[in-house]
C-alpha cells in the first residue's frame, strides 16, 4: 500500500493578495463604523444660536478693545494667612493692585472673581473683593494649596468694564 504524497503548503500571490484584501477590508470597515458612530454622537453643532454668539463675541471683542484703551494692569498675590507659624488660619488672602498707564491707583472698582482648578470645575470659589487702600482690593478664600485659575471681572462707576486672568500657586 503506498501512502499518498502530501505536498506542503506553499504560499502564492493569491493567498498574499487575500490576505491583503481582507486586512484593509477589516480597517476600512472599522473606520466607517467609527466615522458614523462619531457623526451620531455629535453631527458638529456647537450652539444653537450661532448667529446670536457671534454677535455676543463681536461685543466681546469690542469691549476688550476698549478696556485696552484704558490700558489698567493689574497685580495679583496671594499670601496664607498664618503662614510660618506654628498654625495656618485656614484662610488665604488674595490682593489685587490695579494702576492705570501713568501708575496712579484705579480707584471704586466693584470687582468680583472665579477661582477654579485648571484641570476641574470642583472646589470653584466666587471672591467678592473690598478695596482696602486706593486702588487696592482684598478678600480672603479657603486654604486650598495647588494651583487655581483668577479671572477678575470689575467695573467702575462710569460703567467701564475690567477683566484680567492669573494663575496662583500656594503650599
Amino acid at each position: 500500500m503506498t501512502m499518498p504524497v502530501q505536498r506542503a503548503f506553499e504560499l502564492k500571490g493569491l493567498h498574499v493578495l487575500a490576505a491583503l484584501v481582507a486586512f484593509f477590508g477589516v480597517v476600512i470597515a472599522v473606520d466607517v463604523s467609527m466615522a458614523i458612530e462619531a457623526y451620531r454622537t455629535f453631527p458638529g453643532e456647537v450652539s444653537a444660536t450661532p448667529f446670536e454668539d457671534g454677535l455676543q463675541f463681536n461685543r466681546t471683542l469690542a469691549r476688550r478693545a476698549e478696556e485696552r484703551s484704558l490700558d489698567w494692569r493689574a497685580k495679583v498675590g496671594a499670601t496664607v494667612m498664618g503662614a510660618g507659624s506654628d498654625v495656618r488660619s485656614g484662610r488665604v488672602l488674595l490682593r489685587v493692585t490695579i494702576a492705570d498707564a501713568t501708575g496712579k491707583p484705579v480707584t471704586g472698582l466693584k470687582l468680583s472673581g472665579q477661582m477654579e482648578r485648571p484641570a476641574t470645575e470642583i472646589g470653584r470659589v466666587s471672591p467678592n473683593f473690598t478695596e482696602t487702600k486706593p486702588g487696592v482690593y482684598e478678600t480672603a478664600v479657603p486654604d486650598t494649596p495647588g494651583a487655581w485659575d483668577l479671572t477678575l471681572n470689575g467695573s467702575d462707576r462710569a460703567g467701564r468694564a475690567f477683566e484680567a486672568e492669573s494663575q496662583l500657586t500656594w503650599r
